[in-house]
């Protein structure tokens, strides 16, 4: 886990880089395709709970997930990574997480813990974060567990939403709380869904240790 020091000076200096020079630029091209992504969110939802377009819900999301990709690429080589930039773009990934959490479970796709534990666990972070942003300056990294736990949690919702494969249940026990660990077939997405909620507690855990170790050494 890596927590950066907010720089709070607002004026130049004669080494700024190149790259820093667009830290506060908001109109970049990879800011363009993040304000897109937000956009396809709520029409992402809409189709997805209207529950007869399963394809089109799909696409919407793999356009939204995928474009993540793009433009942190777009703006690491072009040397645009923008502060707002920075700011936005975790944020529309969790309310696409959410979004598709939340529609999933009004589908009768997912049980109703899953998303109840990934809301909260949002819920408990973006406290964090934004109490460490502001009140202590300083900046929460994201950590390769976290981006492997986004990664995961996107693919099974992805698969869940297109509705295939069928794989055969483990034919442990019956529960309608955990799809696929009894005799009953369930969609493959949802192993890939169980396992980015375990990683999404374990960086849980992981964050607000270094939440609190953060305000011991800024509080002196």
């Amino acid at each position: 886990m890596v927590v950066e020091e907010r720089d709070s000076s607002s004026g130049d200096t004669d080494g700024v880089s190149s790259a820093d020079e667009h830290v506060r630029d908001i109109y970049t091209i990879a800011n363009i395709i993040t304000v897109l992504r937000l956009m396809l969110v709520p029409l992402f939802f809409t189709v997805l709970i209207n529950g007869n377009h399963n394809e089109l819900a799909f696409l919407l999301f793999a356009v939204a997930a995928s474009t993540d990709w793009l433009d942190g690429q777009i703006a690491r080589r072009t040397g645009t990574v923008t502060a707002i930039g920075k700011a936005i773009d975790p944020l529309v990934d969790r309310l696409l997480i959410a979004s598709g959490v939340i529609g999933l479970y009004v589908e009768h796709r997912l049980p109703l813990w899953i998303p109840l534990v990934l809301v909260a666990r949002d819920l408990v972070l973006g406290y964090g974060v934004w109490r460490l942003e502001f009140v202590y300056r300083r900046r929460m990294a994201v950590t390769f567990i976290g981006k492997a736990t986004t990664a995961l949690l996107l693919i099974g919702f992805a698969d869940l939403i297109l509705g295939w494969p069928i794989v055969p249940g483990l034919g442990l026990f019956d529960s309608a709380a955990l799809p696929g660990w009894g005799s009953q077939p369930a969609v493959l997405g949802i192993w890939f869904v169980y396992v980015g909620v375990a990683l999404s507690l374990a960086s849980a855990i992981g964050y607000v240790g270094v939440f609190f170790s953060t305000i011991r050494v800024a509080e002196g």
